[in-house]
């Protein structure tokens, strides 16, 4: 269960269009999309992953 004020989002990556990864933010803090370098395991490399509805 996620901690009070925190939303789950979903990352997708750049590359293959495929959502990957789920973690939380605050919603109230960070209002701009988040957006990481994490592993694509579908291109197995390194790819930028954005903040998906």
């Amino acid at each position: 269960m996620a901690r009070a004020g925190r939303e789950i989002i979903t990352l997708q990556c750049t590359e293959c269009k495929r959502r990957n990864y789920s973690t939380t933010k605050n919603k109230k803090t960070q209002t701009e999309k988040l957006e990481l370098k994490k592993f694509c395991r579908h291109d197995r490399k390194r790819t930028l992953h954005r903040e998906a509805k």
